[in-house]
C-alpha cells in the first residue's frame, strides 16, 4: 500500500451504531403507510443507500416528501437515545490525530443528525472535515462525496483509505481510487462481500485493526 496519510470514515455502522434507530424508523414508516412491519433482513439490505432512493423503491405510490417525513420525524425524535459509539472507535480517532493523519467523515446522512452524533460522543474535533448528504446531489456509490472530502483535505486518492460497513461505501471508495476497508462490527460480512467482484481491499473486525494496515 502507498503511504497513507488520510483516513475517511462512514458514519452509520462504522463510527456509530445506528442500527436500532434506522430499523425502528423504517418499521414506523411501514406501520404508518401500510399497517404492517417489514422483515428486518429486507430493511438491512437497504443500509447505506440514500433515503429518498429507498423510499421511491419501497413506496412508489406515496409522495416522496410524505414518506421521507414520516421516517425522519421518528428518526429525529429518537435518534439521540438509540445510537452508540462502537467500541474502540474514540480511541482509534484519537490515535490517528496523535499520529497526524488527516481524517474526514463521509456519509449519506444529513448534517444535523451527523453533527448531533459526533457532538454527543465528543468526537467532532477528531474530524478535519465532514461531508454529508447536504453537500452534494450525488451519493455513494458515486465517488463525488469522497472527491469533495479529498479536495477539502488537499489529499490524494492513492494516499487515502475509506472505512465503511456496506458495499455502497466500498464501491464509492473504488470509484474514487481510494483503498477500501469493510468493517464487520455492525453486521456480519457475507461470502459475496468477501470474495465477490466488488470485494474490499481489506476487512477488519476491530477498530484498532486499522492501525496495522496504515
Amino acid at each position: 500500500m502507498s503511504k497513507i496519510d488520510t483516513v475517511l470514515f462512514d458514519f452509520d455502522g462504522t463510527v456509530m451504531n445506528t442500527n436500532e434507530v434506522i430499523i425502528n424508523s423504517w418499521q414506523h414508516t411501514f406501520k404508518t403507510l401500510e399497517n404492517r412491519e417489514e422483515d428486518v433482513e429486507k430493511i438491512i439490505e437497504t443500509f447505506g443507500e440514500p433515503l429518498q432512493i429507498t423510499m421511491e423503491k419501497l413506496f412508489p405510490n406515496v409522495p416522496i416528501e410524505q414518506s421521507v417525513e414520516i421516517y425522519r420525524s421518528y428518526h429525529r425524535d429518537n435518534f439521540g437515545e438509540l445510537i452508540s459509539l462502537f467500541p474502540g472507535m474514540k480511541e482509534l480517532l484519537a490515535e490517528l490525530k496523535q499520529r497526524n493523519y488527516k481524517t474526514a467523515m463521509v456519509t449519506s446522512r444529513l448534517r444535523n443528525t451527523t453533527q448531533q452524533g459526533l457532538e454527543k460522543y465528543e468526537i467532532a474535533d477528531y474530524f478535519d472535515t465532514v461531508v454529508t448528504a447536504d453537500d452534494t446531489d450525488k451519493h455513494k456509490p458515486d465517488p463525488e462525496p469522497i472527491h469533495i472530502a479529498l479536495e477539502k483535505l488537499d489529499s490524494a486518492p492513492e494516499r487515502s483509505i475509506m472505512l465503511g460497513d456496506t458495499m455502497f461505501d466500498i464501491l464509492c471508495a473504488k470509484n474514487a481510487g481510494v483503498k477500501s476497508v469493510l468493517v464487520s462490527w455492525a453486521m456480519a460480512v457475507t461470502e459475496e462481500e468477501k470474495t465477490g467482484p466488488n470485494k474490499p481491499d481489506y476487512i477488519i473486525e476491530k477498530a484498532e485493526d486499522l492501525l496495522d494496515l496504515i
